[in-house]
């Protein structure tokens, strides 16, 4: 199950006519993360003037084609013209009503933009119910909030507060409403709606019930931030996706075989592969083999040398098994590199022997078990420089120094220099965060640590270097640096 998620996140802090929003920037820069780490395609804007609202608005429209949700966020000042809502750009002008709703961007155009985009769901929130600090010189009266308005089909529509309210600025780096769906909004397996119920509970414990927050939905059908790998896969059961809930019955070949497997020592391990056969796949369950399959990769990244064998020869190995047969252990070996055995997607990928698994993919009777961790992984994307499984190579270009001509300086992929320090891994004996120490690396050991680095195949990465680097050559690598992208 794959799902095409877009998202438009504005935060408004620096307001040249009424004084700066401490939380709207850092709640939209938190969202957009948030977003992302869900599975979005998100565009941020910080601090937008009318014009830069105007034209992300625009290509939120074009974006929107062919993806099933559509999200739009905004926090900062939203004030209520006459019956209508209208968020304000940083540059808004204030001398009047009329002034204002023509230098801000109406809500109404971005509910219309939305429901003219052939999304299955969409999905507002507004954390702009706060005060309008231009209300009183306009009318004299009182500030009201933003005002309740139509929700198309399909749409959902959040307030930080009930209709007619104000919300405030929260006293650390989010405001009370934005933290208080941040909270909740990752939720692994919840509806939006109940997710916005949980939102409500923790905005009114956290305000003292001052703030409500509000929604009102046309939502035809359930939708979720976050699916976890149970909810999302089909093709395997609950007990199967996450290892350690699958029982064994050893009165079983198949399920025997799992548990020398799982024993960890070589002895059991090699003659438990020995006797995984074509005849024996024919009479197995099918998540029976997508488990053998995961235990199969443990061994091999144990250095099982049978394991290993298997995976180099898998598909001699599974010559004459039925095709869902042999996709099911070939999705068990790969589902093992980037799951553990709950079912949660790991830290880093199980590596060891990433490369001989994922050289199976230039067989074209293994694309779908490629397509199906490429479907797992999709809503990690923003973790990957190319979603493993999409057999997209990527271009690393290695910068060395100039004086000091083995010292790696920046590895640049799609442009950016992606070479950083990591606070998770620097020397214990660094307390000079200026210093950088270095570690000595044949080239072909560089070349291996960056494919781990960036997680890509040996055979789809291409490296070049600033300058010619004999095959033989060692190059210092920075100690405690990384090339990962953030989680």
């Amino acid at each position: 199950m794959s799902r095409s998620l877009a998202a438009l996140v504005i935060g408004n802090s620096k307001y040249k006519k009424a004084g700066k929003l401490k939380n709207p920037a850092n709640d939209a820069t938190d969202m957009a993360a948030v977003l992302t780490a869900c599975g979005f395609s998100v565009t941020i804007v910080i601090d937008g003037t009318h014009k830069q609202m105007d034209k992300a608005l625009a290509d939120f429209k074009a974006a929107l084609k062919g993806h099933d949700v559509g999200l739009f966020f905004f926090a900062g000042h939203g004030v209520q013209i006459g019956g209508e809502n209208f968020l304000a750009a940083i540059d808004v002008k204030t001398a009047d009503e009329t002034e204002a709703k023509h230098s801000s961007l109406a809500l109404n155009k971005v509910i219309d933009t939305m429901e003219a985009a052939d999304t299955k769901t969409n999905i507002i929130i507004l954390d702009a119910c706060r005060n309008n600090p231009w209300a009183r010189a306009w009318r004299g009266g009182e500030e009201r909030g933003l005002a309740p308005v139509y929700a198309p089909r399909g749409t959902l529509i959040a307030y930080a507060t009930s209709p007619g309210q104000l919300a405030g600025d929260g006293k650390g780096r989010n405001g009370a409403y934005t933290a208080a769906l941040l909270e909740h909004i990752a939720t692994p397996d919840v509806t939006v709606e109940a997710m916005f119920k949980r939102v409500r509970n923790t905005l009114s414990a956290t305000t003292a019930q001052k703030q409500i927050s509000w929604e009102h939905t046309s939502l035809a059908g359930e939708f979720y931030f976050n699916l976890s790998v149970a909810a999302r896969i089909t093709d395997y059961g609950a007990a199967a996706l996450g290892d350690d809930l699958f029982e064994l019955d050893t009165s079983k070949k198949s399920h025997k075989i799992i548990a020398s497997l799982k024993t960890l020592t070589w002895p059991r391990q090699n003659p438990a592969i020995d006797e995984i056969t074509p005849a024996l796949i024919a009479k197995v369950a099918t998540d029976t083999l997508f488990v053998l399959g995961r235990n199969i990769y443990q061994s091999a990244a144990g250095n099982a040398n049978s394991a290993i064998a298997y995976i180099n020869d898998f598909t001699a190995k599974t010559t004459g098994t039925d095709k869902n047969d042999r996709k099911a252990l070939l999705d068990g070996m790969l589902f093992e590199i980037f799951f553990d055995k709950t079912g949660t997607l790991r830290d880093q990928p199980k590596f060891r022997r990433f490369n001989e698994v994922f050289d199976l993919q230039r067989f074209a009777a293994c694309k779908p078990s490629f397509d199906f961790i490429a479907a797992c992984l999709l809503p990690y994307a923003g973790r990957y420089y190319a979603i493993p499984g999409k057999c997209h190579e990527v271009i690393a270009d290695v910068r060395l120094g100039e004086k000091e001509k083995d010292a790696v300086l920046e590895v640049f992929v799609a442009g950016q220099q992606v070479l950083r320090r990591d606070s998770d891994d620097l020397p214990a004996w660094d307390d000079d965060e200026d210093k950088i120490y270095y570690r000595q690396r044949s080239k072909a050991q560089f070349e291996a640590w960056l494919e781990e680095e960036l997680i890509v195949p040996a055979r789809l990465l291409k490296i070049g270097y600033s300058r010619d680097v004999a095959s033989g050559e060692t190059l210092r690598v920075p100690m405690g640096w990384t090339c990962r992208l953030p989680a």
